[in-house]
């Protein structure tokens, strides 16, 4: 098996897509405190009326796990309520590098114009599943900017031992296992730091963004980014100036239910590790690490780390 990581190259592009997929289906539970008492929660059919229980924010946080279309439905009708009452000053995105915006464009433009204004990656992000909110803003008039590190600074930040410092050492810790668990314990021990400076020099630019971002008074800047990257304690908000007013929503979904009529060993039998993962993390959140929790149905996934352990043979 080769090496997740070369020493040339902070990722592997073929490796890639995967593994978005798999730390947005793990990073959260790996990342979060085992505790019985969580935020409060809603369900889909409470969205996005529930937002009212979150705002006024001068940050809006939605978590997400990058496979699950719920997950995306639920960005866009965010962006969608809060445009139409006026109160959706920008709208920031893990999925477009730092520095990349459609404040440029006309609200009458094209998805392939918006595309090239924010330097799409395709193949990391597919369209489809974030044109929907990401042209709703358009047609507000709303910019929309890219927020992630670019992949140009990735390498320079996996070296940089001065973020090791920007995290309480409980934090750092929590980065390092979810990074292991993200990867699937496929990555070499001695590769976790580095790959752990790359998320918070990520959180950092995503934060950076934010704090940045021209909006008028009493609206609403809103990142839509994976789950582990909103953690009050560990992610995006650590990096925030304190005066902004932060609301956090994680999405995440709902346990699988067991077969009909399934035998006691059907239902006590494992479920793979990315679904296991994501099942426990509804019940591993704490009130520190969220202010909401929206839950989706479950849904039957491919086992992306099988997948991932495969493609790497």
């Amino acid at each position: 098996m080769r090496s997740l990581f070369s020493r040339s190259r902070p990722h592997s592009s073929s490796a890639l897509p995967l593994l978005r997929r798999a730390l947005g289906a793990v990073v959260i539970g790996a990342s979060l405190a085992g505790c019985a008492h969580r935020p409060p929660s809603a369900t889909g059919t409470q969205w996005p009326l529930v937002l009212r229980t979150v705002l006024p924010a001068d940050v809006l946080l939605l978590g997400e796990q990058h496979d699950d279309p719920e997950h995306q439905r639920m960005q866009h009708e965010a962006v969608k309520w809060l445009a139409i009452r006026n109160q959706l000053g920008a709208v920031v995105l893990e999925m477009a590098e730092r520095g990349t915006s459609t404040a440029a464009l006309p609200t009458s433009a094209t998805p392939a114009q918006v595309q090239s204004a924010l330097q799409w990656q395709e193949a990391a992000w597919p369209w489809a599943q974030y044109s929907p909110a990401i042209m709703e803003a358009v047609r507000a008039g709303v910019p929309v900017l890219g927020g992630n590190l670019p992949r140009s600074q990735a390498r320079s930040a996996m070296r940089d031992q001065g973020l090791d410092q920007a995290l309480r050492p409980e934090a750092l810790e929590r980065q390092r296992e979810a990074i292991r668990e993200g990867h699937c314990h496929l990555l070499a021990q001695a590769q976790v730091p580095g790959m752990a400076r790359i998320q918070i020099a990520r959180d950092k630019a995503m934060a950076q963004t934010l704090a940045e971002a021209q909006r008028s008074p009493g609206t609403t800047a809103l990142l839509i980014t994976g789950a582990g990257h909103t953690l009050r304690t560990a992610g995006v908000p650590v990096h925030l100036p304190k005066d902004l007013t932060v609301r956090i929503v994680v999405a995440l979904q709902q346990k699988a239910p067991a077969p009909k009529g399934a035998s006691r060993e059907t239902q006590e039998a494992q479920p793979s590790h990315s679904q296991q993962a994501t099942a426990d993390a509804v019940g591993r959140l704490v009130p520190a690490d969220a202010d909401l929790v929206w839950t989706s149905p479950w849904r039957d996934a491919p086992d992306h780390c099988e997948a991932l352990r495969k493609q790497l043979e």
